[in-house]
């Protein structure tokens, strides 16, 4: 007895304390609730805020072997914004009104969620108390409610590849019009050219234009479900849970998920980093496959399948190491998510479901067996659809470290392409571009005027790369003044051509010349497009371009008689017939068509390239003399002596950065080669001749 009567004031104070908290409780209830909604808004915040940039999470060096860390830090969220801006570029667009709809679908879902959990205690209760019309009713109930479910679920998923697809037409033709140029704008600024040619950043822009901003659309639409749709419902099932069981029995849930959560955070790979190196040696092999197309012929005459061989299995053996590494690491994080996530949270939850079970709480109450297994199914249930999504949640960091990856490699691309376009190249250089007059000549640029002529002043000629060809070239061209370049190989012919096409920048000087649109260029292999024969000729136009200019079949086929490739148009089906012409066509025949083309465009000057190197020379001076009838200037590179009656001036270049600039006299210089050709196999002859001498003189004996 004196034991008991020193225990009832402290159980008394106990009882005192359980009143009062009772009295209280539905205040604490509200307290912890909410406190629980803002932290999961809080710690959500947390799991996807911006992290500090690492070190090497900027761009690596142009050509530089080691990839850039991704990660989803401040770096990703500055890139994020300036493409969701492009993709989603207004409230009132569709792709917001897409989002709109998203939202409510996922809304819609999760409420029906929570009755489904509701339902599912209410059969298994009437199961339990025996009631038959009751667990009808439930079942019907139950099947009802599996239309509007089945309808939101196909929406969902309908309106997420809308998603993906709207964002990836924004984002495609946002590219496009950075790279092939908008009919506004000059034509000088050949992104498509320069970005693969001037800079080493992009090797395979096709890959990168294709399947990464294909992917990047793909993570970008589902983004927001996995990580939106998981938070609400966390939010929704954790409250309807603290409503069942108190606000008490969440909060110990949600400490023992948060220290559990923290360990697998700390385990979590680096998934954006190998995302982007996957795509990054996915893409090094396809260009691999597709360099092997483009010079099969070539490889083939060299018997250069070994080789070739070696060169792809290398890029292919780089990209499966790669993804083993990823796939071991990717178990061994599988291993410790579902473990955590399934079976330990499912632990946590089922001793939380227990407590109404065990516990008698102020203010919960579950009269009979009936009432208890309902309250416990539906607890269960709920807790399982919260389970889900906290595990979803957790799992959206992983998407979100993917689409870290894909958005670098998105504005990997668009960042090169704005560089390119305001001339800001990043190419690796020779080692003499390293010297210090070299170095201030390729930082310098120079002047450049439209003018009718073309007149360079003290221009150097420079590769991408930094090699100096010419340290300051001057001439001038008239209209009307054809002009032969002659030079070895290496010299810096095609490099002036690509200055005058606007495709090289000028790194110094003056420059007067045409716009890029007055000329055309003719290369030893011209361009044939797909498309139809008609397309060949008329190219870049189109058929209704042609029309619009007052030109029919009919002058086309009196511009191939010309050429002497009337008789193409009957021999391979007509106008309208669609072949691979490069493989249709002999190598003299596509030079004529790129002939035909010239006449066609009738442009104020044409750069030939040896562009007659493979037709006869008969038809070689009956399309020089048409372009000069024409009104054509030409400027020629070729070794031919038969083209030098039809140029007036000639500029030669040596090879070691000198040249001449003069007047070309053919006949002159016709006879002088002659001459040249004339000393140049008598002193062929020469060494025979010593050696008869000595033959004779030793016959003779002297």
């Amino acid at each position: 007895m004196p034991v008991l009567s020193k225990l009832r004031p402290s159980d008394n104070r106990i009882a005192e304390i359980s009143r009062i908290y009772a009295i209280h409780r539905p205040l604490v209830q509200r307290g912890l609730t909410t406190g629980f909604v803002l932290y999961v808004l809080l710690a959500a915040y947390q799991g996807v805020a911006a992290r500090p940039p690492t070190k090497d999470s900027k761009n690596a060096p142009a050509g530089g072997r080691k990839p850039p860390r991704v990660a989803v830090d401040a770096l990703f969220y500055q890139r994020l914004r300036i493409i969701l801006r492009i993709v989603i570029p207004s409230i009132r667009s569709k792709e917001a009104l897409l989002i709109v709809m998203h939202s409510s679908l996922l809304v819609f879902r999760t409420a029906i969620s929570l009755y489904v959990a509701a339902l599912d205690g209410k059969i298994v209760a009437s199961l339990v108390r025996g009631r038959s019309f009751e667990f009808l009713l439930n079942i019907i109930r139950w099947l009802l409610v599996a239309i509007p479910a089945t309808w939101t679920n196909s929406w969902l998923s309908y309106v997420q590849n809308k998603l993906a697809i709207a964002y990836r037409t924004r984002l495609t033709r946002e590219v496009l019009k950075q790279y092939l140029g908008e009919e506004s704008e000059t034509p000088d600024s050949k992104v498509y050219y320069k970005v693969s040619n001037l800079d080493d950043r992009i090797k395979n822009i096709d890959q990168m234009i294709t399947h990464d901003i294909q992917r990047f659309s793909a993570h970008l639409a589902a983004i927001y479900a996995n990580l939106a749709k998981p938070i609400l419902d966390v939010i929704l099932y954790n409250y309807q849970l603290s409503q069942n069981i108190g606000a008490e029995g969440l909060v110990l849930l949600t400490v023992l998920i948060q220290l559990s959560a923290a360990l697998l955070r700390a385990v979590t790979p680096s998934f954006g980093t190998y995302t982007t190196q996957s795509a990054a040696l996915a893409g090094s092999l396809r260009h691999a496959h597709s360099r092997l197309a483009e010079f099969a012929e070539e490889v083939a005459f060299f018997g250069g399948e070994d080789a070739e061989k070696e060169i792809i299995e290398k890029e292919y053996m780089s990209l499966v190491q790669h993804e083993e590494k990823v796939m071991a690491r990717r178990w061994w994080y599988g291993c410790a998510e579902e473990g955590i996530v399934k079976w330990l949270w499912g632990s946590f939850g089922l001793v939380v479901c227990a407590i109404p079970i065990f516990f008698n709480l102020p203010g919960l109450s579950n009269v009979d067996l009936g009432s208890r297994t309902e309250g416990f199914v539906t607890n269960r249930r709920l807790l399982l659809s919260s389970s889900d999504a906290m595990g979803r949640v957790m799992y959206s960091y992983k998407d979100l470290a993917e689409l870290a990856g894909y958005t670098a490699r998105v504005s990997l691309l668009l960042d090169t392409m704005s560089d390119v376009r305001n001339g800001k190249f990043k190419k690796n250089l020779v080692a003499s571009a390293l010297e210090e007059e070299n170095s201030k000549m390729i930082n310098g640029r120079g002047k450049v005027f439209e003018a009718e002529d073309i007149h360079f002043e003290n221009v150097p000629i420079i590769t991408p790369n930094g090699d100096v060809l010419l340290r300051n070239l001057t001439f001038n061209v008239k209209p009307g003044e054809h002009l032969l370049i002659v030079g070895p190989n290496g010299s810096g012919k095609s490099s002036l051509f690509r200055i005058l096409g606007g495709l090289w920048p000028v790194y110094g000087g003056t420059v007067r010349k045409p716009p890029a649109s007055d000329f055309i260029l003719i290369p030893q292999r011209p361009y044939l497009s797909l498309g139809t024969l008609r397309d060949q000729v008329i190219y870049p136009h189109s058929q209704e371009q042609m029309k619009a200019r007052g030109i029919s079949d009919a002058d086309l086929l009196a511009i191939l008689a010309v050429v002497g490739m009337d008789s193409v148009v009957g021999r391979e089906g007509g106008w309208d017939v669609t072949r691979e012409w490069r493989e249709a066509l002999s190598g003299g025949d596509q030079q004529k068509i790129a002939w035909a083309r010239l006449f066609y465009h009738k442009p104020k000057y044409a750069i030939l390239d040896e562009a007659t190197s493979l037709v006869p020379s008969d038809m070689e001076g009956k399309m020089m003399e048409e372009a000069t009838a024409l009104g054509i200037t030409l400027l020629t590179v070729s070794h031919r002596p038969s083209l030098w009656k039809y140029h007036s001036t000639i500029l030669q270049l040596d090879g070691q950065g000198g040249y001449v600039f003069t007047q070309l006299n053919a006949d002159k210089r016709l006879s002088l080669q002659e001459e040249k050709e004339g000393l140049q196999t008598k002193l062929l002859e020469v060494p025979k001749l010593k050696s008869r001498l000595a033959e004779l003189r030793l016959l003779a004996g002297q």
